[in-house]
């Protein structure tokens, strides 16, 4: 079980960093054109002794044109990805030796992933933005390129295997002594979190929402009833938030939904 994995009483662990390349933001729409994967195994109390495991990087033909806008982001062409094709066999085997999947920004790679390879769906997936506190840290941006430079180091971003290099750097990078965030990453990873539904919310109360970290769903099941304003937060914070909702949303009667999630649904989209 990774759950079990990742709380073991064994000392090192392996952790699969993904990136993904794709014609757009859209799961259902857009496409997949480049991914690069790196499996390493380290030491998961202090995050030293780095070993790869294993990587693969290669393109992929989407059969669609892939559109002007996200060539200028990722500076793949056409007829770069002509005729290329990812071997799927190859990224679940990886996935397969991986304790914990680990992107920057993981909902949009997951998304894509869980879609893919059905076996993403079963996995454990951490993200290096929302489990890592870098504002508690002294950073106020999140962009991998900004957090790169303040630590002191600069690479060819958007392209995945450039990505994934400077993302390992960042994570274990040796200005940390004991507090490496790779290790903040991993705790986190393990804790259950639940899901805050502020159903019935008014339309006048987006922007109070939004400021207090609620994101907007929309449902696939074309019921607008069924849009809501969403937020996760640990089993520690339930009463502090429902009381927020109840003075701030609510004017006194708790209307929302808490629900518990997996930890192996975090960032499912």
């Amino acid at each position: 079980d990774q759950l079990d994995n990742l709380n073991s009483s064994s000392p090192r662990m392996r952790i699969c960093f993904l990136d993904l390349e794709t014609t757009g933001l859209d799961k259902n729409e857009d496409k997949i054109i480049e991914i690069a994967i790196k499996c390493i195994e380290i030491t998961k109390n202090n995050g030293d002794n780095i070993k790869v495991i294993d990587a693969y990087e290669s393109l992929q033909d989407p059969k669609i044109p892939i559109p002007e806008s996200s060539t200028k982001i990722h500076g793949i062409t056409d007829e770069m990805v002509d005729s290329q094709e990812i071997d799927w066999n190859y990224v679940k085997n990886i996935f397969n030796k991986s304790q914990l999947i680990v992107a920057h920004n993981a909902k949009f790679d997951r998304s894509f992933m869980d879609i893919a390879l059905p076996l993403s769906q079963q996995k454990i997936w951490a993200c290096s933005i929302n489990d890592i506190n870098w504002d508690d840290r002294g950073f106020s941006s999140y962009k991998q390129e900004m957090l790169c430079i303040w630590h002191g180091f600069y690479y060819d971003s958007h392209r995945a295997m450039g990505d994934i290099n400077a993302l390992i750097h960042l994570l274990t990078h040796p200005s940390y002594i004991n507090d490496k965030p790779i290790i903040e990453l991993i705790e986190n990873a393990k804790k259950p979190l639940c899901k805050v539904e502020a159903r019935f919310a008014k339309f006048e109360y987006k922007n109070l929402l939004k400021s207090r970290g609620y994101k907007w769903y929309i449902s696939n099941s074309g019921n607008k009833n069924d849009n809501v304003w969403y937020k996760l937060i640990s089993r520690s914070e339930i009463e502090n938030e429902k009381k927020w909702l109840s003075e701030n949303i609510y004017i006194g009667n708790f209307k929302g939904h808490v629900s518990p999630l997996l930890i192996k649904d975090k960032y499912k989209n």
